[in-house]
Parts: structure tokens; C-alpha cells; sequence
């Protein structure tokens, strides 16, 4: 491993939230009863004509914007021939030599280094059905056809070889997917294929220009299955280079379960898919005055949000990476700040005792049952001393679990105890009732002191505030 080194492109391809589909005015709602959501023009007939939907080109415009590329002003569609069952056409309108962008980069941090990888493209075109495996049948697999997502706007994103290892890899597509879903143009759901990604890897020596066979890597459902399929084939590729194995240029199958990558087909070449112009599409000629537009009401990205969140607010940095995850949960934390003015006491509470809960029970930040202004409530009351530190914790999980607010909490169960003479009156029942425990403190056992601290807390329910009780203990203590 340590003599040679991996060269990685990734091929992302994401579905764009349209209404319509990308060439007709069927609709894209996932999960819909097969086969319901097609029309003459998704399903291929002889004689129909698509229409390119403004929507799908906007989205991506918008995308080539946040990836810092140049932005063709002319681009053109084009006929990519092969034979798949999911393709009724036997063709896939999609853009070859003229895209709508190029040239563009992303910039992430990983383990405290910068990296960029460059964009080598960012182009439409329309998504295929969908096989579904129906298992056995007179003693043969069968599949049938799905055609809803056939014709859903697709849009891919080529990056340049630029990585290197399986974990810029899965990084490199986290960066991408957050930026995608603060934009607002794909939803980012991997599990159901509107996020999908596929990656060409070779290896060479260390030092080397030239590269190495390539290989395509396929069905790769989350960012653990890229960092576990990208391992596997680097160290499969390394083995046989190093056994002097002749590698081929070929497409392989991640297998999740196994953990292994399975050979599926030879790879093919540009030119077995014979491109040509799409005939019944004119060029897309993109106004400069429409891209400016598109410009003007781009959102604040994750990146900028991030060095914002860590200007403004004063967090660590591994803290604003958390809570700019999404563009829900940063508007969650910036909407309790503005509730609670102290950032660092917000995003603590925020990542650790609510994302907790919520991924424990396998929701998101846009689940969660406690409101941000109600949690910037609850947090007020503990900075003025009105509840402790324990009850703030107990008051947190009933707003988990009811989504009460701390307001009505309070008035219920009440709040800190803070008056000293209520304290000090405790305190003398207390060291009354425990005498051999003020003998041992007075004698120099420190850990007394904490027995004592227990039981003024315990009799009064954990209400005292600590400190004073604190304070109180000591000065009675060393009274005669």
C-alpha cells in the first residue's frame, strides 16, 4: 500500500426537485404506484417531441454557480444509443460535447487540511426507470420495469482525478450533497436513488504520471459503502498490479453484504454509445441577463455559513462543521441563539443533548419535537440561576418527550431553591442528622464533604442551588 497510490473520479448524478419531468409534464413524485406517472413522451413512442423544462436548467445553472464554473452560453443535447431495459427509447437524451458547464472546483477541510477538487463538468440530462427483481420464476430471475423515474431531470457532476483516498472521497460527496440540498435543488436521499454515485479508481506507483487501468465502481448507497467499496478495489487493484496481474478496463458491483466488488460488464468508451446531436432539440442558448439573476438569489453555502458561524459566534470550528450539516439545523441553532444570546452554551446543548436524541431515535432536525425558541427558553432560565444544571437536564427531556414549554415546565414543578435561609435550615437538619459524617470531615476526610453536599441535594429534590449550598456547607462546617 505504501508504494502506490490511488487515483479516483467520482460520477455524481442527481435528481432534480422539479414538479414535471425534464422533456414532458409527467410528474415526479417518488413512490407513486408503478408505471402511473409516464406519458407518450416518456415511454418513447414514434413521433412525439420533448420540451426542455425551464425548472431543470435553472436548477442547474444554479448548481454550476455554487461549483465556481464557467457556464456555457450555448450548450447542446444530445442522443446517448445503448440498450438498457430501463430505457424505452434505447437512447437517453443527455449532453456530450457541448455541456451547460465546465471548470469548477470545491474546497473542503479534511484532518485539518484543505483540499480542492476540481469539476470537470456539470451537464442535464434524463433519468432511466427502474428495474425491480421479482425473484424466481419458472426457474429464471425476472425483473420487471418501473418507468415513473424515466425522464426525471438528472443532473450529473463530473469531478476531475483529483482524489486520492476513500475518505476524501466520502467527504468530497458530503460537501457536494449539503451544497445541492442548500440550494434546494435535490433532496440528497441516497437510499431512494436521488443521490447516486459511481467512481473510476486506478492505481500507479508513488511519483508516477502516467495513470492506471481504470475501473467503475457501481451501486454504492451511502458514504460508508464509498469508503468501504473504494478500499476494497484500491487493495484489490494493488494486489494484482503487484502479482503482475493484467488489470482490465471494466465496470464492477459493489456488493454491501459481502464487501466485495463483482465484475458486471466491460466498460465501455465514448464511442460505443454513438452520440450524436439530439435531433428534435434546438440549442440551449442561456441569457447572461438569466444567469445574473440566478446569481443574485443564490443562498448564503455551507462553506461560508461555516466561516461565519465561527466570526460571528466564536465556536470552535469542529462545532459550526456540525451545525451547518444542513441548512435546516443551521437555522435551527441561529434561530435558539437569537433566543439565547451565549453561541457556545446553544451549540453545546444543540449537538450533544438534542442530536443525540434525534439520531438515537432516527430523526432529523426538522422532527425535532422542542422548538429552537423553546430550547433558547429553557437556557435562558439556567444562566439567570432560575433552574439548575440537573433540572435543566430534566426539563429537556420532558420537552423531548411533550414538547412543553419550559414556561409551563416551570410553573410545575417549580424552580431553583435560592434562598439562603431556606438553604441554611436544611443544611443544620442535615448535619444534624448526620453527625459521624461532620465528625470524618472535620477530621480530614474530604470525601465527607461530598456525602454531606448528596444529602442537602437530596432533601431538597435536587432544587438547591449548588453553589450556594456549596458555600453554606462550608461556612457551617467551620462554624463552632
Amino acid at each position: 500500500m505504501a508504494e502506490y497510490e490511488a487515483v479516483i473520479g467520482l460520477e455524481v448524478h442527481a435528481e432534480l426537485l422539479t414538479n414535471s419531468k425534464m422533456f414532458c409534464g409527467c410528474s415526479t413524485k417518488f413512490g407513486a404506484p408503478p408505471n402511473t406517472q409516464t406519458c407518450p413522451i416518456c415511454l418513447g413512442m414514434p413521433g412525439v417531441l420533448p420540451v426542455i423544462n425551464r425548472r431543470g436548467v435553472e436548477f442547474a445553472i444554479r448548481t454550476a454557480l455554487a461549483l465556481n464554473c464557467q457556464i456555457a452560453p450555448m450548450s447542446r443535447f444530445a442522443r446517448k444509443n445503448y440498450f438498457y431495459p430501463d430505457l424505452p427509447k434505447n437512447y437517453q437524451i443527455s449532453q456530450y460535447e457541448l455541456p451547460l458547464s465546465e471548470h469548477g472546483y470545491i474546497e473542503f477541510a479534511l484532518e485539518g487540511q484543505r483540499k480542492r477538487v476540481g469539476i470537470r463538468r456539470v451537464h442535464l440530462e434524463e433519468d432511466t426507470g427502474k428495474l425491480v427483481h421479482a425473484g424466481i420464476m419458472q426457474e429464471a430471475e425476472s425483473s420487471l420495469v418501473d418507468f415513473n423515474r424515466c425522464g426525471v431531470p438528472l443532473m450529473e457532476i463530473v469531478s476531475e482525478p483529483d482524489i486520492r483516498t476513500p475518505e476524501e472521497a466520502a467527504e468530497y460527496l458530503r460537501q457536494l450533497r449539503a451544497i445541492l440540498m442548500y440550494l434546494g435543488v435535490c433532496d440528497g436521499n441516497m437510499e431512494e436513488g436521488s443521490f447516486r454515485c459511481d467512481a473510476n479508481v486506478s492505481v500507479r506507483p508513488k511519483g508516477a504520471q502516467d495513470l492506471g487501468t481504470k475501473v467503475e465502481v457501481k451501486n454504492m448507497n451511502s458514504f460508508k459503502n464509498v469508503q468501504k467499496a473504494l478500499d476494497y478495489e484500491i487493495r484489490r487493484q494493488i494486489k494484482a498490479v503487484h502479482s503482475g496481474e493484467m488489470l482490465v478496463q471494466e465496470t464492477r458491483l459493489w456488493n454491501a453484504d459481502q464487501e466485495i466488488s463483482l465484475s458486471m460488464r466491460s466498460k465501455e468508451y465514448a464511442h460505443d454509445y454513438r452520440y450524436f446531436p439530439e435531433p428534435d432539440l434546438v440549442p440551449l442558448v442561456i441569457e447572461p441577463a438569466w444567469i445574473e439573476e440566478i446569481r443574485r438569489s443564490m443562498p448564503e453555502l455551507p462553506e461560508a455559513k461555516r466561516r461565519r458561524f465561527v466570526r460571528d459566534y466564536s465556536i470552535p470550528e469542529y462545532d459550526a462543521g456540525v451545525l451547518t450539516t444542513s441548512k435546516e439545523l443551521a437555522d435551527y441553532y441561529e434561530a435558539a441563539v437569537r433566543v439565547h444570546k451565549d453561541p457556545k452554551v446553544v451549540s453545546n446543548w444543540v449537538m450533544v443533548e438534542l442530536l443525540g436524541r434525534l439520531n438515537r431515535d432516527g430523526r432529523d432536525i426538522t422532527q425535532s419535537p422542542i422548538p429552537p425558541e423553546r430550547l433558547g427558553a429553557m437556557l435562558g432560565l439556567l444562566a439567570k440561576g432560575t433552574i439548575s444544571g440537573k433540572m435543566a437536564k430534566d426539563f429537556f427531556d420532558e420537552m423531548y418527550a411533550t414538547g412543553a414549554d419550559p414556561a409551563d415546565i416551570l410553573k410545575k414543578r417549580g424552580g431553583q431553591l435560592s434562598d439562603p435561609a431556606e438553604v441554611e435550615k436544611i443544611i443544620r437538619e442535615v448535619l444534624a442528622a448526620n453527625p459521624a459524617a461532620v465528625s470524618e470531615y472535620r477530621g480530614g476526610k474530604e470525601g465527607a464533604f461530598n456525602f454531606l453536599i448528596g444529602q442537602v441535594m437530596k432533601a431538597t429534590r435536587g432544587k438547591a442551588n449548588p453553589q450556594l449550598v456549596n458555600g453554606l456547607l462550608k461556612k457551617a462546617l467551620q462554624a463552632p
